[in-house]
């Protein structure tokens, strides 16, 4: 971290660390192959596109228990309302806590509400429209066959770009 983040040289770590600047070099070497070594590797988009449509599915069903076999346990979800729109207003964590959170927004959702899969910063995600206005896009962050993050966005100046005229 010294010296990629820091930009100290090899030769200052050394002094810090009380090592050889070649040590330093190998070491921060190492240190940089095991990090990639222990990224998830990236999702394809066709298998991302699957979780997100089983997603969108298991939520119009208000199936708790298919939305918790797509959650990550650990997942994350925000919302922007932006105090223009309703959204919750801290994260929620944790896979069962979000299950329960779609179930209860499926539950007040108007009935000519619907739901469109599109791609969302460059992902595959969801479009919420209401009598063919956008009133809400979700973004997901997909790892192998579970849903780590979802971001949601219902700030009315936030969406003009996803309003059709």
């Amino acid at each position: 971290m010294l010296h990629d983040v820091f930009r100290y040289s090899f030769a200052e770590v050394g002094e810090i660390a009380g090592r050889s600047p070649a040590a330093c070099r190998q070491l921060a070497s190492s240190a940089r192959r095991r990090i990639r070594a222990a990224q998830a590797p990236a999702t394809p988009t066709s298998q991302q596109a699957g979780v997100v449509r089983a997603f969108k599915t298991a939520w119009a069903a208000k199936d708790i228990d298919a939305l918790l076999g797509l959650l990550d346990p650990d997942a994350t979800a925000i919302a922007d309302g932006g105090g223009l729109a309703v959204a919750f207003l801290h994260p929620i964590e944790g896979g069962e806590p979000i299950a329960r959170a779609w179930v209860d927004i499926a539950n007040r959702a108007p009935r000519n509400m619907t739901f469109l899969e599109r791609t969302v910063n460059g992902q595959p995600g969801l479009v919420a429209q209401l009598d063919g206005v956008t009133v809400t896009v979700f973004a997901f962050e997909v790892v192998g066959d579970r849903i780590r993050h979802i971001w949601v966005v219902r700030n009315p100046e936030k969406l003009r770009p996803w309003t059709t005229g």
